[in-house]
This record gives C-alpha cells, structure tokens and sequence, in this order.
C-alpha cells in the first residue's frame, strides 16, 4: 500500500519511518557540515557525544569504551585520540594506583566548539518545538524514545552472528 508524504512520491510503508529516516539523513548532514567547518570527522564527533554521556553520568571513559562503542579497531581507536588530543579537544589523564588506566576527558574548547557547532541545530529545534503543546512534546518523546530503543534492539540483532539455520 502506498503512502504520501508531503512533498514525495507515493512511498511504500509508515510515513512515520519514512520522516525518522530522512531526519536520520538530515543530521547526519549537519553534522558532517558542522564538523567540515571545523576539521573534525563525524567519528570524533561522536567519540566527543560518548565522553560527554558517559561524564554526565559520573562514569569513566577509557579508550576501550570509546573502541567498544563506536565499534572501532584499536588502532583506529589510538589514531581518533591523538586526533582529538592534538586538536585540543581531549586530554588523556592517567589514574588509580599504578597509573596504568588512561581516562579521557574533555577540555573547555571542546565544550566551546561543540556549543558553536551545534548552536544553530539547538536554535532552529528550539524554535521548531515551540509550536507544539506540552502533550504534544510528551507523545513525541515517548515516540522517539521507543523508536531508539527499537533502533538500538536492531542494531544488536544486525550485529549477532548469523543464525546458521
């Protein structure tokens, strides 16, 4: 069965998934253009998002949580914290008894950069969102909430090995 969504041909499925698809499509544009405007790959962008969750929740980062959550190598993983260190957006701090751990932790300028970065997306959201009720917002973000943890469920899924049956 077809579907319209404004400003498209008929598409097959939800309107629904078709919009998280394209708003998914959308960010990732802004990101790509904010982090060209300061030369820093969309992987440190996101290293910087899972330090920043991560401190936020009073938890360590270490270079294997970054390896575990961006599903990188280790050496890929070396090469993103040097970036990030180099460009002054990251320290590596040693800790515990024999020293041993390296945390990382955010600096003030990637604070800074990070707010100007994304200060024209928080503007333009903000005012989007003003249109809409406080039940309204409650709805969507019950919606969005389950639609990341059904994102997040089939991200596992896609990532078990292949069931040989």
């Amino acid at each position: 069965m077809a579907t319209d969504i404004p400003g498209r041909p008929d598409v097959d499925g939800p309107p629904l998934v078709h919009l998280l698809q394209e708003f998914s499509l959308e960010a990732n544009r802004y990101v790509d253009a904010a982090g060209g405007r300061n030369d820093m790959h969309r992987t440190d962008l996101n290293a910087l998002s899972v330090i920043m969750h991560h401190t936020a929740r009073n938890q360590v980062v270490t270079p294997g949580v970054l390896r575990r959550e961006l599903h990188l190598s280790s050496p890929a993983t070396t090469a993103l914290i040097d970036r990030l260190d180099k460009s002054g957006h990251v320290v590596r701090e040693r800790q515990g008894a024999d020293r041993r751990q390296v945390q990382l932790r955010m600096t003030p300028k990637a604070y800074r950069d990070g707010g100007a970065m994304f200060l024209p997306l928080a503007r333009h959201m903000a005012a989007a969102l003003e249109s809409f009720t406080p039940e309204e917002l409650e709805v969507a973000t019950r919606f969005m909430t389950a639609m990341i943890d059904a994102t997040v469920r089939a991200g596992e899924e896609a990532a078990a090995p292949a069931d040989p049956r």
